[in-house]
């Protein structure tokens, strides 16, 4: 889609090539009453913004070459973040230990080896552990690149292999399968939708995935049981009060600590890793992938408002509203832009870039008008600059791309037919993404 203003930098034609994004106007317009009411859909009345410009070093001076932005800028816009968005977190802990609690190697009728494997955090004043369950194909010699993400209602959701154990923590949604917030039999599989196990694997992938819900459950009073009452200190030692991380990087900083046994493992290439999150989850991969380059792919699926989406155009869900209703995902200072996205340090093209130079994609849905594709798309595009500067090539378009059509090399994108899902089509481009960038 085109923005309304040529001022931004995004000019007007209606040449065939560029009629296509106007669909998407369309379909997003047909669905806009189907989100909250109260809320802007319109690209007329996104309001004028000026995005703040990531090559441009806090004492103003100009960013030239790839060395000046790992060394001084990225560091940057990776302290504001912190400072006004996702908060602080830990460092790696001193103590960490890796149990594998069960493995079978003719899981899913042969395809795979299954391992699950308990990470358990101490030093702090209770026992605290996340479980993590790993697939392995059995189609294949030497270590497997692997995909990894959060799956929402426990690891026995994403298949139905009764090998799985079962989710003993607080279950968020208890439709899917759960009863009163506890998972039952009747849970498993009811996520495989969004988990092709079988085709992943015969692509030659593992996969590893954890409930975000062991780490912390996903309530306002869910730091209580996680890992935010767990750790009291920052990576420097200073004292880390509750207010000074979120719930989001809580996930994402227990992401590192899977990478860390990952790299014990040695069926797993953990220098071929790429991280995928959908909705809150994908604000997760985003600043997970940020803060922990040891992701070598980084993949948001429908992440929104505080993930992909630029936070100025305040189109669909708004820095108010997800401040309003979870208040946990954020740190407190990012309640003090509600209403007031302007005076933000940051945007969320920043966090894009701060993967630089790693792949990235980041992905959209037509129905999905409350996660404001085209502030994702548009955010992918305004990282260009710094991919510019390692030479390489970002979503490679000035528009907003047909529905159904993948564009982009270091920086991928698409938007596709459908509703807010993570979907057969979404997996087929991130395979394809993985295969080129993994030189498979």
């Amino acid at each position: 889609m085109l923005e309304p203003l040529a001022s931004r930098g995004y000019p007007f034609s209606m040449s065939p090539q560029k009629i296509a994004p106007f669909f998407a106007v369309f379909f997003i317009m047909l669905h806009a009453d189907a989100q909250p009411k109260g809320f802007n859909y319109d690209e007329a009345n996104v309001p004028a913004y000026t995005l703040p410009a990531p090559l441009i070093a806090n004492d103003g001076s100009q960013v030239t070459s790839a060395s000046q932005w790992q060394q001084s800028r990225r560091g940057e816009i990776l302290s504001l973040f912190e400072q006004s968005v996702y908060g602080r977190k830990p460092g790696k802990p001193d103590e960490l230990q890796f149990t594998v609690t069960s493995q079978d190697n003719n899981a899913l009728g042969g395809l795979a080896r299954r391992k699950q494997i308990t990470i358990l955090f101490e030093g702090g004043d209770r026992p605290f552990s996340v479980n993590l369950l790993v697939y392995i194909p059995t189609n294949r010699t030497g270590p497997a690149p692997l995909f990894i993400g959060y799956n929402f209602n426990g690891n026995h959701t994403i298949q139905s292999d009764p090998g799985i154990d079962l989710s003993k923590s607080w279950i968020r949604r208890s439709e899917n399968g759960a009863i009163n917030h506890r998972a039952t039999e009747a849970a498993r599989g009811t996520s495989s939708k969004r988990w092709p196990v079988e085709t992943i694997l015969k692509r030659g992938y593992a996969i590893a995935t954890a409930y975000y819900g062991d780490v912390e459950p996903d309530h306002a009073e869910g730091w209580k049981d996680g890992i935010r009452a767990f750790y009291k200190t920052d990576e420097n030692g200073d004292p880390l009060a509750l207010t000074d991380w979120s719930a989001i990087s809580a996930w994402s900083w227990a992401l590192s600590r899977m990478v860390d046994y990952l790299e014990t493992d040695a069926d797993i290439d953990s220098n071929r890793i790429a991280l995928l999150g959908h909705s809150r989850l994908g604000k997760t991969a985003l600043w997970g992938g940020a803060t922990e380059e040891r992701f070598a792919i980084v993949i948001s699926n429908d992440s929104g408002c505080g993930g992909a989406a630029l936070s100025r155009r305040a189109f669909g869900e708004t820095v108010q509203r997800i401040n309003t209703n979870f208040p946990h995902w954020f740190c407190e200072t990012f309640s003090l832009y509600n209403g007031n996205e302007g005076a933000l340090p940051v945007d969320q093209h920043e966090l894009i870039a701060l993967m630089a130079p790693r792949p990235v994609y980041i992905a959209s849905a037509v129905e999905d008008v409350w996660a404001d594709p085209n502030g994702e798309f548009l955010s992918a595009r305004a990282a260009e600059p710094v991919y510019a500067l390692f030479g390489k090539e970002g979503v490679g378009v000035t528009t907003q791309p047909t529905v159904n059509t993948p564009v982009g090399d270091f920086i991928g994108y698409h938007i596709r037919t459908g509703k807010h899902d993570v979907t057969d089509y979404d997996w087929a481009q991130y395979l394809d993404f993985a295969d080129r960038h993994f030189d498979r």
